[in-house]
């Protein structure tokens, strides 16, 4: 494997790890800056809105220079937004950075996959793809509770600069060791926005939102309810972010196994499983070790059903899987930005910080009965015709369907 895909997975190491940190950190940046903890879930709300919109934008606009110098400019708006998280002075400014840093997201991942799939043999595109994936699975296990304990101990700041620093290593990688690569060619827009017309589209989609909206619901108030209900010492949300990050690699690796298998039973016992369990957490937040348990269990069960939801919008969108891959990564930051906003609203009122458990359990028992109305409606209809056959209209990034579906499978 060329070096090319270190420096890829550096950057989604970074990505990945200035994404979810912030959980950890809500209760530090909320004291800091005077604001109430709800206020402070608009950082992950602005962050998953600039993801949503930035996504298929700065995909789209990728398409007019080349792959590396668009890996180039997307690192420089990570830095850039993560910066001015790290000096802002206000709340506001920090989140303005956020949203900056957060246009970088998608389209990162989507273009990269590309950049590593041309990188090496046919016969390796799938090992190059998932190496550079590795940084996005590595950050929730380790720079996530680094991240986290770095800035409960020497100041949440710290944690954002430091971040900043792994996206300036990422970026002269990108700049050393990724080659050349041609612009895209072939662009076919009204194409790629024509399988937004499918309804089959738009429901998996909307199973995205909100089958992945659940988990974020209660994680983004993971820090002030595990304090404030189990009774944790601040510095136990490091490790509790451990087991949300080891149970996210499990259960991305179950879902990954099975999706070809037998995708929509594996989306009605995930999205299910996870409904049940984020309702039993609004009690088992009262007990350490079940609470410890039940977090490694919404993060198995939350990511199991990522290889699925993904899969299922690029099987109905095979026409167009560029923009649809882009626009899937949009629809994850969707659900994570509703759920936090639903989350903080039902704290303000004053339901108590176990009350966005019961929020995630209705948003994914929600996407289930999506799941169900998809089946029922693709049953009555017919099955759509084989992925790939549209091939030549689908070309944004230069990658075949199967490299993209190969790709967003993170």
């Amino acid at each position: 494997m060329p070096l090319a895909l270190l420096a890829l997975a550096i950057g989604a190491f970074g990505i990945g790890t200035t994404e979810f940190v912030i959980m950890g950190l809500l209760p530090e940046v909320a004291g800091d800056f005077g604001v109430s903890i709800p206020t402070a879930g608009f950082l992950v709300t602005g962050y998953a809105l600039g993801v949503m919109f930035g996504a298929p934008l700065m995909t789209v606009l990728g398409t007019k220079i080349s792959r590396k110098r668009m890996l180039m400019l997307l690192m420089g708006l990570f830095i850039i937004g993560n910066l001015l998280s790290a000096v802002a002075p206000v709340f506001a400014v920090m989140l303005i950075g956020r949203v900056v840093a957060s246009l970088a997201h998608g389209a990162f991942f989507g273009i990269g996959s590309v950049v590593a799939a041309d990188l090496v043999a046919p016969d390796k595109k799938a090992g190059a793809i998932a190496m550079m994936f590795t940084g996005l699975t590595v950050a929730n296990v380790v720079g996530v509770p680094l991240g986290t304990l770095v800035g409960q101990s020497v100041g949440w700041r710290v944690t954002f600069a430091v971040v900043a620093a792994l996206g300036v290593v990422g970026l002269v990688g990108i700049a050393k060791l990724v080659p050349e690569l041609p612009r895209a060619e072939g662009v076919r827009l009204r194409h790629e926005l024509a399988a937004f017309k499918n309804a089959q589209v738009l429901l998996a989609m909307a199973m995205t939102v909100l089958g992945f909206g659940g988990v974020f619901a209660a994680i983004t108030y993971i820090a002030p309810m595990m304090t404030h209900v189990a009774g944790f010492a601040d510095g136990s949300v490091t490790w509790l972010l451990v087991l949300f990050g080891l149970g996210m690699v499990g259960g991305n690796l179950i879902g990954g196994k099975y999706a070809d298998r037998a995708l929509m039973p594996l989306l009605y016992v995930s999205l299910g499983a996870l409904a049940v369990v984020l309702a039993l957490f609004t009690l088992t937040a009262h007990h350490k070790v079940l609470a410890a348990v039940t977090i490694a269990l919404i993060g198995a069960l939350g990511f199991a059903t990522v290889p699925p939801l993904q899969k299922r919008v690029l099987d109905q969108a095979h026409g167009a899987p560029t923009l649809a891959s882009a626009v899937n990564i949009g629809a994850f930051n969707l659900g994570n930005a509703l759920s936090a906003w639903l989350g903080g609203l039902v704290i303000a009122a004053g339901l108590g910080y176990t009350a966005p458990n019961w929020v995630g359990a209705a948003l994914a028992a929600a996407a289930l009965l999506l799941a169900f109305v998809s089946s029922a409606l693709e049953r009555r209809v017919g099955s759509p015709s084989a992925p790939g056959t549209d091939a030549p209209d689908a070309v944004v990034t230069g990658a075949t369907p199967t490299e993209h579906r190969t790709a967003v499978s993170h």
